[in-house]
């Protein structure tokens, strides 16, 4: 299905997606400079397409539980939901979300490449539209690291050398597996550690050694505007975020890139949506998932489109005006030691070592 750049009636929309109407649907994502660039690419052109108000709702954090919640009082009031890989395969595996056929349901690519081949080895989940490849990395205030800016993920751990705060995120995902690292565990034993409630013990253990300096943080936003305030030394988050903290904002902060943590984002369409509503999911998501307007979200943040063929569009910043491919966690100088994430891992263990980590955080 092509965009078009005229408003369309409410009439000509009916008749377009199959009987939807263009009345409003919520989306929900991240928030921040994120929700922001996913604004820019997607929902204005695709509100100026159709004539579809686009609520915003920046609760992806806490997706699961609150779909779970909604399926439980039979009440799904969200229409396409923005979450992390790992959530897919577990809202998939519960039946919270619907099965996509990316080849019926999904843009070809210009040169007639199927979507399922287009987007290749990303396809995660049969419920999984992917978005983008992101990285969870740190960012660190330049001014208040001295001479010896760090250059190793276990700067995290050295209070000695790098006293002050840290931001990580309130929840294990990526805390458990920079601690193992970091407590002397191989790479590629990281998860078969992990598994083990030893591991988890080992992890736990030592997070702890820092807990006290740690301010815990769950908006992908958060970091970056303590990190502008000076409030903490170092922290993690998403890299798109501290792009935006460092290029558009020009605040004294830098990047550590060692370790980063690739992950996949993308779109889920909850289960249980009436036949309109899901009809204008799916017209939403044929165009925001096309090979152009993945490119188009990498002019206002340094995510890399899941595409292949969205890869050689992805140009300069849309108002700085950068050349955009430096600033992505695949470009080569900034991938040289990567952490690669186990999405299976996570959809099997989360729920046991959420529990168990919560448990920690309240001690």
């Amino acid at each position: 299905m092509k965009p078009t750049k005229t408003l369309l009636t409410a009439a000509a929309l009916a008749t377009a997606a199959g009987g939807v109407s263009a009345e409003e649907m919520t989306i929900v994502s991240w928030g921040g400079a994120y929700s922001k660039s996913q604004l820019k690419a997607y929902h204005e052109p695709y509100s100026e397409k159709t004539g579809v108000t686009i609520l915003n709702d920046d609760s992806s954090a806490e997706a699961v539980a609150k779909l779970r919640a909604m399926n439980e009082a039979g009440n799904i009031t969200w229409d396409v939901v923005d979450v992390v890989a790992a959530d897919a395969i577990r809202l998939c595996d519960e039946g919270l979300a619907m099965e996509i056929d990316p080849d019926t349901m999904l843009a070809p690519a210009p040169d007639g490449t199927s979507a399922a081949d287009d987007f290749g080895d990303l396809l995660v989940s049969d419920c999984f539209i992917p978005q983008i490849v992101y990285s969870t990395t740190f960012g660190y205030r330049t001014d208040l690291v001295g001479d010896n800016p760090p250059s190793d993920i276990c700067a995290v751990f050295d209070l000695e050398n790098y006293p002050g705060k840290r931001s990580l995120e309130k929840r294990p995902i990526n805390n458990m597996e920079w601690a193992l690292l970091c407590d002397g565990v191989a790479k590629d034993d990281v998860y078969d550690v992990l598994a083990t409630p030893e591991g988890q013990e080992q992890a736990l253990a030592k997070l702890g050694t820092i807990k006290d300096n740690v301010v815990w943080w769950s908006a992908g936003a958060d970091t970056p505007q303590l990190l502008a305030d000076g409030e903490v030394v170092m922290g993690s988050t998403y890299n798109g975020r501290l792009f935006s903290v460092i290029e558009e904002q020009k605040q004294p902060v830098a990047m550590l890139w060692d370790a980063q943590v690739f992950d996949l984002d993308g779109w889920i369409i909850p289960a249980g949506l009436s036949d309109e509503r899901k009809q204008r999911a799916l017209d939403y998501i044929m165009f925001a998932t096309d090979t152009q307007r993945l490119a188009d979200q990498a002019k206002y943040i340094s995510y890399g489109p899941a595409r292949a063929s969205s890869a050689p569009l992805v140009g300069q910043h849309a108002e700085l005006g950068i050349d955009m491919a430096p600033h992505m966690p695949t470009d080569p100088e900034n991938a040289k030691n990567t952490f690669l994430y186990n999405y299976e891992f996570w959809a099997d263990y989360r729920d046991d070592i959420d529990a168990k980590f919560q448990a920690w955080l309240a001690q």
